[in-house]
Order: C-alpha cells, then sequence, then structure tokens
C-alpha cells in the first residue's frame, strides 16, 4: 500500500482521515500544520506517495506546503481538502502542481476513492452527499 503525509489542523478530522487510510492498509504519518508536514517531507528525503493536505491551516497553509513541496519532490502527488470555497479557488491556480482538491465536508467512500484515485493517476469527479459542490 502507500506511505501517505497527512497535515490537518482539525484534530477530528485529522484522527477520521489517519483512521480511514490507516483501514486500508497505508501507511499514514500525520502532522497538525504545513510547516511540521513540510519538515517531515524534508527529513523523509520526500518518500511519500501522497501529500493529503488541508489548505486552511496555521503556521503554514495547504498552498505554501503544496509550492514548497512540489519544488523539491516534484514526483510527490499532492490531494489538497478544504471546507472554503475562497481556498479552493486558490488552489486552480496550481493545476499543474496538485492533483485534485476534495471538498469538505466529505464522507468516508470519498476520501477513499479519491485518494485511490490520486495514487492510480485517474482522475474522478467526487461530490460528497453532505454537500452541493462548489462552483
Amino acid at each position: 500500500m502507500a506511505r501517505i503525509l497527512v497535515a490537518e489542523d482539525d484534530p477530528s478530522v485529522r484522527a477520521f482521515v489517519v483512521s480511514a487510510l490507516t483501514m486500508k492498509g497505508h501507511e499514514v504519518i500525520a502532522e497538525e500544520d504545513g510547516g511540521l508536514a513540510a519538515e517531515t517531507v524534508d527529513a523523509e528525503d520526500g518518500q511519500f506517495d501522497l501529500l493529503l493536505s488541508d489548505i486552511k491551516m496555521p503556521v503554514m497553509d495547504g498552498i505554501a506546503l503544496a509550492l514548497h513541496v512540489g519544488a523539491r519532490f516534484p514526483e510527490l502527488t499532492i490531494l489538497l481538502m478544504t471546507g472554503f470555497a475562497d481556498q479552493r479557488e486558490r488552489a486552480h491556480g496550481l493545476d499543474a502542481l496538485i492533483y485534485d482538491v476534495i471538498p469538505k465536508p466529505f464522507t468516508l467512500a470519498d476520501l477513499l476513492a479519491k485518494v485511490e484515485d490520486a495514487l492510480s493517476g485517474k482522475p474522478v469527479e467526487v461530490v460528497s452527499l453532505a454537500r452541493q459542490p462548489l462552483q
């Protein structure tokens, strides 16, 4: 299975994501902000299959983290997540750098499908039943 770095500042979302990915057999390392995630990816010399990061976080947001990781480890797949429409729009400027943005709130099935697609390189549209897609 894959080695995944998760950057999420909300403890309950982080625990949900880590539990879901671990349950699917992935090796998961989680950090509570982008700054710590940047330190981890640098210390591990980019040896992850996927970076799954929230966009809006203290210290270093997901956009800055994606720029840092993309510059140093361009082969690392980056998947962002956000519950804020304005943050999602910011990420669209990074189309060449990130794989996709998954909207919050998401279901377990949404998360697992998008992660598997990102790992396999097959884009799909995830529309959570919890809310309408961001425009």
